[in-house]
């Protein structure tokens, strides 16, 4: 495994220096933001697709500093209901594939996205029960009239272009939020679909990652890792249950906030996903998102660095030379 950092982070400071401080606190891959909601700020591919200087000043930057490019990211809704909304994020993922095939990096990180509830809606329409049937047939749309037709689409033109794994992030508010949903679109679309697997957004549903690694891992669909903590607040969730729609920064009053890992959880936690990784056959980025909003971004990612590498396994297991 190699410890890495999605730069988003840093996006203050240039790629040259944020590459400089990674590198010289142990960081070994960086995740790269090129569209959608991470924004454009380290890597822009107008820029990178078109002029080959900026490319080779890019790569080389990243080179100098003995690291490699984990996955590159466009975080955004391509089936947005608002055509213009959903066109604007398609194009940045088309973007990002085609400058991951540029630059030889193997994974595209994203979200499945969500459409309306029906062809006239405005607005995203996330459903979270399956009574009155109302909601039942907005799955049925979603997913057979535009979920699934959207992802064969894009995942033959990914393709095309030698890219083999698009990287969901499994996230409440977009159709892929859990396991099942997850393999129920590869299964679907194809082994193309995978997982970025971000347990932050699985403990405050209540699901237990390491089982979620498990059954990913058996179906070979773990492509990336995020490494981000969530702590539940006992006395909310027991008042108002996990479905928090409260502002992040009134963290007093939320049920669950995320945090810098260790501050969720502890050691023992952290380590038993490393472990069921290492046994699902992840031999990849663990890569830091700083969305701690109790901290500042650079606390958050220089004791995540800590944290993770003592927790981390980089060496190969080697033979079981006691058995």
């Amino acid at each position: 495994m190699k410890l890495g950092t999605f730069t988003v982070v840093l996006s203050e400071m240039s790629l040259d220096n944020a590459c400089e401080y990674l590198s010289k606190n142990g960081v070994q891959m960086v995740e790269i933001g090129c569209g959608g909601y991470p924004g454009k700020a380290h890597c822009d591919p107008d820029i990178l697709l078109n002029d080959e200087k900026e490319l080779e000043k890019f790569k080389n930057t990243i080179s100098k500093y003995n690291l490699e490019i984990s996955a590159l990211s466009s975080h955004g809704n391509m089936v947005h209901p608002v055509k213009e909304i959903a066109d604007g994020f398609d194009e940045d993922l088309t973007k990002a594939i085609l400058l991951a095939e540029k630059l030889g990096v193997p994974v595209v990180n994203t979200f499945s996205g969500c459409p309306g509830g029906s062809p006239e809606d405005k607005r995203p329409n996330w459903v979270t029960c399956s009574w009155p049937n109302d909601y039942s047939e907005i799955l049925e749309y979603q997913w057979n009239e535009v979920l699934i037709p959207y992802w064969k689409k894009k995942v033959a033109f990914a393709k095309e272009h030698g890219i083999h794994k698009i990287a969901l992030e499994i996230h409440p508010g977009f159709c892929v939020y859990n396991t099942s949903t997850l393999l129920r679109l590869r299964e679907a679309v194809g082994p193309e679909i995978g997982a970025n697997f971000d347990p932050s957004h699985l403990i405050w549903q209540g699901m237990d990652p390491c089982i979620s690694i498990r059954e990913l891992g058996k179906a070979g669909a773990l492509f990336h890792f995020h490494a981000k903590d969530t702590k539940v607040d006992h006395y909310n969730t027991s008042l108002n249950g996990v479905l928090d729609t409260g502002y992040y920064g009134n963290e007093a009053s939320r049920s669950w906030i995320f945090r810098t890992v260790g501050y969720g959880h502890g050691d023992d936690f952290w380590k038993a996903i490393i472990s069921e990784l290492r046994m699902a056959g992840y031999d990849y980025a663990i890569s830091i998102e700083h969305e701690d909003s109790l901290m500042s971004g650079n606390e958050g990612l220089s004791k995540a660095i800590n944290f993770l590498k003592n927790v981390l396994l980089y060496e190969d297991r080697g033979k079981i030379f006691w058995a």
